[in-house]
């Protein structure tokens, strides 16, 4: 039986994304189910944000091919803006199965900003949220 189709999983473009790719590619495979990569760009210039999409570019290409290897369906998805609402935008604007995202892996002020955002989707939308800790 396939539970989910569609995977998306926020990436932030650091170390802790290893955990949300192993547990996603497992999900993937047992599912057959295409995975979402996505990355919102939180910028304040123009050239902030230039410099942040390449490095973001990068880093997803790297993650996709990882997936892609294994078999797996990837498309990435790159936004800009407020990482809740671009992430909330995402899912009411297509039919994901599943949201993946990592706690921490930031900064503190990123710790902050990020743990927003999972509660943030854990009070708003209406698909399973798997959210995965840092292996310690």
């Amino acid at each position: 039986m396939q539970v989910y189709k569609k995977i998306l999983a926020t990436m932030d473009c650091s170390p802790v994304d290893d955990a949300v790719i192993n547990h996603v590619s497992a999900i993937a495979l047992q599912n057959n189910a295409q995975v979402y990569l996505l990355h919102v760009v939180h910028s304040h210039t123009l050239d902030q944000d230039r410099v942040l999409r390449e490095s973001t570019e990068a880093s997803l290409k790297s993650r996709s091919e990882e997936l892609k290897a294994q078999g797996i369906e990837v498309h990435i998805v790159i936004r800009s803006g407020e990482p809740d609402t671009e992430i909330l935008e995402e899912i009411e604007e297509k039919n994901y199965d599943l949201v993946a995202m990592a706690t921490h892996g930031h900064s503190f002020i990123g710790d902050v900003l990020f743990g927003s955002v999972s509660r943030t989707l854990k009070h708003k939308i209406s698909i399973p949220l798997l959210i995965i800790g840092p292996r310690r």
